[in-house]
């Protein structure tokens, strides 16, 4: 698994949002909103109190101005100082202020003022708003001279109380400013909003490590999954030490889900070629579909299997069995597929994988790991055999079970284009490789049987193995032409540089000489090479070289058979 991400993992492009942040994100738009909602209603509710309270008030001191307008009018009729008069009506007024922008004035129906006070703010020559005079007005005219009224002003929107003075032609009007009976409120609505920030965060804090707590096994399971993921596979969750929850619930079925999955899947790639079993693990899907590739094609057969059915019966099956789990993880361990298992036969495929090593190289080592595992076996067999005899002799019955259960096999390794796909039908499909390559590779196993070779290998296999490495040696065999095919083919034996035998090199160079002189046609020359290498190989030339040598001698020689 890649570094952790520090805030978000991400599949692709997309974040994973763990589900601890979305509880705790919605629980705290739900929680803020609910505070700051109620918050405001109760400010709004507030706020129509303070109206009502304030124009009780305005009321209660207009009363109070209105009577002292009164009094003061009898002294301006006796005094007939009008300036002195309505300055102590002012000034009896403003001592009534509570607030910055409290007002009180007398208005003339034509806008004129005959006094104003106004705590601070802007000085006035005449009212302020000729529209809401001119409902006080008209309101006196249908028989009301006294009410509540809103008037604008340049320092706001005013809420006011009038009342029409009969002696001094005038409506004396108490007034404060909206903005300044909502300040307060205001001002409580702000510090509360930040106690309710400043709770949040604490909240923030406590909630991350509680959820991250209550929640952290869905983290664990969200950390496994993207494992998974990355790494396309199924495991299991680890849940020890889970609390008994749903979150665990889920975390179990999907353990028992993935256990299922993994048992189908174990059961699907003993019958399907690994490739296709990636394939539909990653896409979804499996097609009838098929492209030319160029792979390397391994033909491994056992010898003598016809005997070895005889002799055995039913229980040439776990002789198989036996030999097969050896070969096919010598084949897997070079990222080989097993195309087919024919009775006694292996079809694998190198390079199907993609795995961007040497295809033709991997064959090689798989032909090599399955020759030794079956001489292995072989020596098992015969140390087997030796306890046994320390008891007493073998009956001629297990003389011919020894040998049949003595597994020699034969690989013809062969590569080039081919068709590598699936066909069949939607129904029932299987994974094939077709062409001359593959029926190739199964011709050089059978010449692994004339020649006396374990390995017989083709020279694409050669040349291809020669790029990228020199520890094997490849020593020409012969060059046939095998039944159905109208041009020689060279044949060659692999030799191990680094770990084969040195006596088994020199033989191969001597038996080099003798095929040399062999192909131009020199045989009297050509035998004694092949007589002193003492390789079992020779044989085969002596016999063709003690009959007449063909006319039309080229050094191909024909096989008559498959």
């Amino acid at each position: 698994m890649s570094e952790k991400p520090f805030l978000f993992q991400k599949v692709g492009n997309t974040p994973i949002i763990p589900i601890s942040v979305k509880i705790l994100g919605v629980f705290l738009c739900l929680l803020l909103f609910s505070n700051f909602a109620t918050n405001y209603i109760n400010i709004l509710l507030n706020q129509k109190q303070v109206i009502s309270l304030t124009n009780q008030l305005l009321v209660k001191e207009l009363k109070e101005m209105y009577t002292q307008a009164g009094n003061q009018y009898e002294i301006y009729k006796f005094s007939g100082d009008e300036a002195a008069c309505l300055d102590s009506i002012s000034r009896a007024a403003e001592k009534g202020f509570t607030r910055k922008h409290s007002m009180a004035l007398g208005a003339k129906e034509n806008g004129d003022l005959l006094f104003i006070t106004v705590g601070s703010g802007q000085k006035l020559t005449s009212f302020p708003d000729t529209d809401a005079l001119d409902d006080i007005t008209k309101a006196k005219r249908e028989g009301t001279s006294e009410g509540s009224v809103y008037f604008n002003s340049s320092n706001g929107r005013y809420l006011a109380v009038y009342k029409y003075h009969d002696d001094w032609q005038c409506y004396l009007i108490r007034a404060e400013l909206v903005s300044d009976m909502h300040s307060e409120s205001n001002t409580v609505f702000l510090v509360i909003s930040g106690i309710i920030v400043v709770l949040t965060i604490i909240f923030i804090i406590l909630g991350f490590f509680m959820f991250s707590r209550i929640l952290k096994y869905v983290r664990q399971m969200t950390e496994s999954l993207y494992a998974m993921q990355k790494k396309q596979s199924l495991e299991l969750l680890d849940l020890k030490g889970a609390p008994n929850d749903d979150i665990t619930y889920l975390g179990a079925s999907f353990n028992s889900l993935s256990s299922t999955i993994n048992n189908l899947l174990s059961i699907f790639r003993r019958f399907t070629t690994r490739d296709v079993v990636e394939q539909a693990y990653r896409e979804h899907h499996v097609g009838l579909e098929g492209t030319q590739r160029d792979l390397t094609i391994l033909f491994s057969d056992i010898r003598g299997f016809t005997y070895m059915t005889e002799t055995l019966g039913n229980d040439i099956i776990n002789l198989l069995n036996i030999h097969y789990s050896r070969a096919i993880n010598g084949v897997h361990e070079q990222d080989g597929i097993i195309g087919s298992i024919i009775g006694d036969a292996v079809l694998a495929i190198y390079g199907a994988l993609d795995t961007g090593k040497n295809k033709s190289l991997q064959a090689l080592h798989s032909a090599w790991t399955i020759t030794e595992e079956t001489a292995k076996l072989r020596e098992k067999m015969k140390a087997r055999r030796k306890e046994i005899e320390l008891e007493r002799p073998l009956t001629d019955s297990e003389e011919r079970v020894f040998k049949a259960v003595l597994i020699d096999v034969g690989v013809g390794i062969d590569g080039g284009t081919v068709f590598y796909g699936n066909i069949g039908s939607v129904e029932r499909m299987t994974t094939t490789v077709i062409g001359d390559n593959v029926n190739s590779a199964s011709r050089l196993e059978g010449l692994t049987r004339i020649y006396h070779l374990p390995v017989i290998v083709s020279e694409f296999v050669k040349d291809d193995v020669l790029s990228v490495t020199g520890q094997y040696k490849f020593f020409e065999i012969d060059t046939v032409q095998v039944k159905g095919k109208t041009e020689g083919k060279r044949i060659y034996f692999p030799y191990d540089v680094v770990s084969g035998d040195k006596e088994l090199e020199n033989k191969f160079e001597i038996f080099s000489k003798g095929l040399t002189a062999y192909y131009k046609g020199d045989w009297d020359d050509a035998k004694p090479y092949m007589r002193d290498c003492g390789l079992e190989l020779a044989g085969v030339f002596i016999e063709r070289m003690n009959h007449t040598k063909p006319r039309d001698w080229s050094g191909i020689w024909t096989m008559t058979s498959k």
